[in-house]
């Protein structure tokens, strides 16, 4: 999960994720390296984050380069350490002293030998890159693991799989509204907090959450890896992630920018919400539009979020700029209409109450069911009002639908002869959705099936 590069400082935020330890499962924080800067420079907001991440620890893993050997960075930091990072609420953590880089224990022997005066016992020589030293850490840690742990949470939502779709057809019993879905309240909605470099994400998420969580500045290109953090907002519990920038691909220069638009796409795939953050004064650049359809492809609910308003002076400039949005919407991301915007201003705290409120609302929609009584009555008004096309003079008739899945809304529509049903009139179905069942803004996903009988 984690971006790795042999360039220095490429963790700029902490990053926590859950893992294993041999058999125990564990939190692990990933902080930045600690930096002897205590300005408002990169490096002096990296060190705040380091302490902030170690804050948060039951335990310290605190690692030194075998190859360099011990440095005066390392004895600074193992002072520093003892006498300021290693405690929380008062307690004295405990601080377990790793070697890495030891694939050759001979040529890094010098090294594990020096580490013993940095005064934390004996130290653990490991590989990183191998995973050698596993075990070793496991016995270091095992005497500070709790009794118990509280279960890991899987990625993937469970909903019910539909086997042998193609019988459902015609199957008046079969209800996917009615079926059963249990539904886990502990379980956190999952946004992602998306857009270009320097629209106000970070800024975003540090507001939402009332706290200095991820670094901000006014430097482009600050956030690299993907930070979730935990909340609760109106009762609901939430996880926010704020993700690196996206620029055009052309525009990305190196590895780890690389490697930081792979963790923005990789999060984007695992939510179930987008706030895609625009900039009020550059509305609606191609890249915007290119992430907004990712979005929309990866079958997630999404907000536009409308950053830096207060810069927008004048009524009369605040009433082009929502027209422009509204065109831009339309005629960009057609396939998908009246996707919720608000206009917020991360920095002044406004409007952020309303965005909230509508992320739950369209969360609500994207797992909205409609029975399949009720879709068959309204496919054949849509069929009456406005048949399909011909085929070499024959009807194409819609046969039976209803709805297979959620989070994104699916349905299953059987025709005579599908491969003939023009993309235009599936689109005529699909916007009919929308508007007659309320799922305006929702990406909806229709899967065309051949009818058992295509003749009647």
């Amino acid at each position: 999960m984690a971006i790795v590069d042999d360039t220095p400082g490429v963790t700029r935020d902490w990053r926590e994720a859950e893992g294993f330890l041999i058999d125990q499962k564990v939190r692990i924080i990933d902080t930045a390296g600690l930096e002897e800067a205590f300005d408002d420079s990169i490096q002096g907001r990296m060190r705040k984050q380091t302490e902030e991440g170690l804050a948060q620890a039951d335990a310290v893993l605190f690692i030194i380069d075998g190859r360099e050997g011990v440095t005066p960075a390392d004895e600074h930091f193992a002072q520093w350490l003892r006498r300021n990072g290693g405690r929380r609420k008062g307690q004295k953590l405990p601080i377990v002293l790793a070697v890495n880089k030891c694939e050759n224990e001979k040529a890094t022997e010098a090294a594990i030998g020096e580490a013993y005066a940095l005064g934390f016992g004996q130290p653990i020589p490991i590989s990183s890159a191998h995973g050698h030293g596993i075990e070793d850490l496991y016995h270091a840690f095992k005497p500070h693991f709790p009794e118990e742990l509280a279960e890991i949470e899987g990625e993937n939502d469970q909903l019910p799989d539909i086997e042998n779709l193609d019988e459902l057809e015609g199957d008046e019993n079969f209800d996917f509204a009615a079926i059963e879905i249990e539904e886990d309240n502990e379980k956190p909605i999952k946004i992602a907090i998306v857009g270009r470099p320097n629209v106000g994400k970070s800024t975003l998420v540090n507001a939402l959450l009332n706290d200095n969580r991820v670094m901000v500045g006014p430097e482009a290109g600050i956030t690299r890896d993907a930070i979730a953090v935990d909340w609760e907002f109106n009762d609901h519990k939430i996880r926010l992630v704020d993700t690196a920038g996206m620029r055009k691909k052309a525009k990305v220069e190196n590895n780890i920018e690389k490697m930081s638009v792979e963790d923005s796409l990789r999060a984007i795939r695992l939510a179930q919400v987008c706030i895609l953050v625009i900039d009020a004064e550059n509305i609606f650049e191609k890249q915007d539009l290119q992430i907004a359809d990712h979005i929309i492809n990866e079958g997630r609910a999404m907000i536009i979020a409308i950053n830096k308003w207060d810069l927008i002076k004048g009524e009369e400039a605040k009433k082009e700029a929502l027209e422009l949005i509204k065109y831009k919407l339309e005629t960009s991301l057609g396939q998908v209409r009246n996707i919720p915007s608000c206009s917020i201003s991360a920095l002044n705290n406004r409007n952020l109450g309303f965005l909230m409120q509508t992320v739950l609302d369209t969360y609500e929609l994207w797992n909205k069911r409609v029975s399949t009584s009720k879709l068959n009555r309204w496919m054949s008004a849509r069929e009456s009002q406005n048949p399909a096309p011909l085929y070499e003079g024959r009807s194409n008739r819609l046969k039976y639908m209803t709805q297979i899945n959620i989070r994104p809304p699916t349905f299953a529509l059987w025709v005579s002869r599908p491969k003939e049903l023009p993309d235009t009139y599936k689109r005529y179905l699909m916007n009919g959705l929308r508007d007659d069942f309320d799922f305006k803004g929702i990406p909806l996903r229709l899967l065309v099936r051949t009818s058992k009988n295509p003749f009647n």
